[in-house]
């Protein structure tokens, strides 16, 4: 294992993780479906790429997030996510399947992943994808710095280790960090089915505003012609260890908000948490009781 700090200086750096969501979507209709339901455009969508974004329900909630890519041919596409479960969405795409010609498999099971991370991670994972049969390789959502994915059958997992003798394995904490350091969302820990995508500043990067409709459209299009949401994720930092989560937040007597998702760092503990934009005082002390002494100091991240 290595420190956070260490890992820019090397050649590369990994961490293993296992995709909470791997699914086939095929059938002649499989694209135009995908593109019915998913938040973000897949017109463009090209062989060696991913499109990330977001599953919603009909008022605009966010049920779950994930990487769409294409497979083999115009008709087979790969729906991946690190946190989203399988089962999630493959049941919302399943209770949108009517006439259209469009199997759905669940294959989690039998895929593994590798995030890369360093001055030579997208060189690397090219290496991957042509050295493990059926590999897939894209670009992730971890860090402000580049990072690339590499989701392969898990029966190729003993093969990887000749291509990481002279990498270093990050600590799974280590990615966490990076990713609340950046603001990113967790999906659904930080950004969940109570949630709007805007809260969590996810309108830039998984929410098209045209592409045409897809559930959860109308209300994303009023979000952008009203402007402001009233709830916003933001990055959090706390002296001691961070509580069991989620966690409430108050300004003195009131509930201002919840810690969604923590890891530790230098005296304490950083994290991110949605919260109210309605009467929040930027200054004030946070507390996770009413009236209890400063715990946390919230800093706006957009």
């Amino acid at each position: 294992m290595i420190k956070g700090e260490q890992i820019f200086q090397q050649t590369m750096a990994f961490s293993r993780w296992q995709p909470a969501a791997w699914l086939r979507i095929s059938g002649e209709d499989a694209g135009s479906f995908l593109q019915g339901q998913f938040s973000n455009d897949l017109r463009g969508l090209e062989s060696d790429a991913a499109v990330y974004g977001l599953w919603l329900n009909h008022k605009g909630r966010v049920l779950a997030d994930s990487f769409i890519l294409r497979g083999a041919g115009h008709s087979e596409f790969w729906v991946g996510s690190y946190e989203s479960s399988s089962l999630v969405i493959r049941e919302r795409l399943e209770a949108y399947v009517i006439a259209d010609d469009v199997v759905i498999e669940d294959q989690t099971e039998a895929w593994s992943a590798i995030a890369l991370i360093g001055p030579q991670a997208r060189e690397r994972a090219t290496v991957l994808k042509e050295s493990l049969a059926g590999a897939f390789v894209f670009r992730g959502r971890r860090m402000q710095d580049e990072s690339w994915e590499c989701v392969f059958p898990a029966a190729e997992v003993e093969r990887l280790a000749a291509f990481l003798t002279d990498s270093s394995e990050c600590p799974a904490a280590e990615l966490e960090r990076w990713r609340i350091d950046a603001g990113v969302p967790a999906v659904p820990r930080d950004i969940g089915p109570a949630d709007l995508p805007n809260e969590g500043g996810l309108e830039a990067d998984a929410i098209s505003y045209t592409k045409g409709c897809y559930l959860g459209q109308e209300v994303m299009a009023r979000l952008k012609s009203m402007g402001q949401v009233r709830r916003r994720l933001m990055r959090v930092t706390g002296r001691g260890a961070a509580p069991a989560l989620p966690a409430p937040l108050y300004q003195g007597e009131r509930k201002v908000g919840e810690l969604r998702s923590a890891v530790d760092a230098a005296e304490g503990f950083v994290g991110l948490a949605l919260m109210t934009l309605l009467n929040l005082a930027a200054d004030a002390p946070l507390g996770f009781a009413p009236g209890a002494e400063t715990v946390i100091l919230a800093e706006h991240r957009p």
